[in-house]
């Protein structure tokens, strides 16, 4: 939608082809039903926050920074706000206003919109193109841009049907995951926190003795594992290591050093120094957590606080510091807020999106190897690459 309105503005005559019987279905989830539009970030922030072929996305990011699309939305009457993590939403906190906004740009630009098309086929003669066969028939143009998105939430429309182009227009796939995605775990004690949000935790991502990833915030426990924004953008860390037993370390109290939490533990002990081990940890844990907490620590729950030793406090600081989980896949495409991989970055111009096999194909958002961590980041790369596909285009 982006991308045919810039062109469009450009004075092309442009058709937009949606495969669904409605604009936006996809971005109509997006952010809870509340649509990130974009960060409220620098295009050096964006770099940092994009692990999926970041360089190639310079000329993008640089093109259309996050200022630029607020003002293009605003102009269209969608207030935004800034919130926690710089993430910027409309003010009505509706997807919708969103896409309407989208719509409304189009028709101001005398894009003319077919719904319920289903694209089979880029038509190319000599490395050019001519055209798209749409339900069956020919539809000529001179530049065709691909926007298809990638696999992620495929029931809505996003299906892999611009890899099947791209591919046939001799393009190279690389390996497709889902990311930005729900983990699951080798334990099962998390299907016992089911629901159990916790705040303010902080998670490392290690396979084997290597760091792979490091954030602070929120998640939470499933009956399959683990997820929350926290560990959505963790699961980018994994991509292709689901078989090589990767650990997710929590750390409960990541404000506290190993000293002041077993200080704080000694207090909390002295405080019911005549009541049982598993009613002391009502300060420091939710009410739902300590039974596994306790099951994991293997001192007694009926045990008064009074004679843990030094060593099973120890063990307590450990676990509070050091809560392990072994990840073993994840909730799949379903689940997936986006897809990593996609069509080779190397074969697409990066200040014009235009493919470098195919004169006049052009390819904009997750449908290209690129992806970046949630916060508005990834749907700003489907602004700031349609963006530069329909201005060159």
């Amino acid at each position: 939608m982006y991308a045919a309105g810039v062109a469009a503005e450009k004075g092309k005559q442009v058709i937009l082809l949606e495969k669904n019987a409605k604009l936006g279905k996809k971005l109509l989830i997006t952010g809870k039903g509340r649509c990130n539009i974009t960060n409220h970030a620098t295009p050096e922030d964006f770099i940092d926050m994009t692990p999926g072929n970041p360089s190639f996305l310079y000329s993008a990011y640089y093109s259309l920074d996050s200022n630029a699309v607020v003002t293009f939305f605003e102009k269209l009457g969608v207030q935004t706000k800034v919130e926690r993590g710089n993430r910027i939403f409309p003010v009505s906190d509706k997807a919708q206003d969103v896409i309407d906004a989208l719509a409304r740009n189009m028709k101001d630009q005398a894009v003319t919109v077919r719904l319920n098309e289903k694209v089979t086929e880029i038509i190319t003669e000599e490395n050019i193109v001519k055209g798209v066969i749409s339900n069956g028939k020919l539809i000529p143009a001179d530049s065709v841009i691909v926007a298809t998105g990638g696999l992620s939430f495929p029931e809505t429309g996003s299906t892999g049907d611009g890899y099947l182009f791209a591919k046939k227009s001799g393009h190279t796939i690389t390996d497709l995951y889902p990311s930005l995605v729900p983990l699951h775990t080798k334990e099962n004690w998390p299907k016992k926190l089911q629901g159990l949000t916790l705040k303010n935790v902080e998670i490392t991502v290690k396979n084997g003795k290597t760091k792979l990833f490091r954030d602070f915030g929120e998640m939470m426990f499933t009956h399959y594992g683990i997820s929350g924004p926290i560990v959505l953008s963790a699961s980018r860390s994994l991509v292709g290591l689901f078989n090589s037993g990767c650990i997710i370390q929590l750390d409960l109290k990541p404000a506290l050093t190993h000293e002041e939490l077993d200080a704080r533990l000694l207090r909390d002990f002295e405080k019911y120094t005549n009541k049982d081990f598993r009613n002391s940890l009502n300060d420091l844990l939710p009410q739902k957590m300590i039974p596994v907490f306790i099951q994991l620590s293997e001192i007694p729950p009926n045990k008064k606080t009074h004679i843990i030793t030094r060593e099973e406090r120890r063990k307590l600081v450990h676990l509070f510091k050091n809560l392990n989980l072994t990840i073993t896949g994840t909730e799949g495409y379903a689940d997936a807020v986006i897809t990593a991989g996609g069509v080779c970055v190397d074969e697409i111009s990066s200040s014009t999106m235009e493919s470098k096999k195919t004169a006049g194909l052009f390819f904009a958002g997750e449908v290209i190897d690129v992806d970046a961590y949630t916060g508005g980041y990834n749907l700003h790369i489907a602004f700031s690459t349609g963006y530069l596909a329909g201005k060159n285009a």
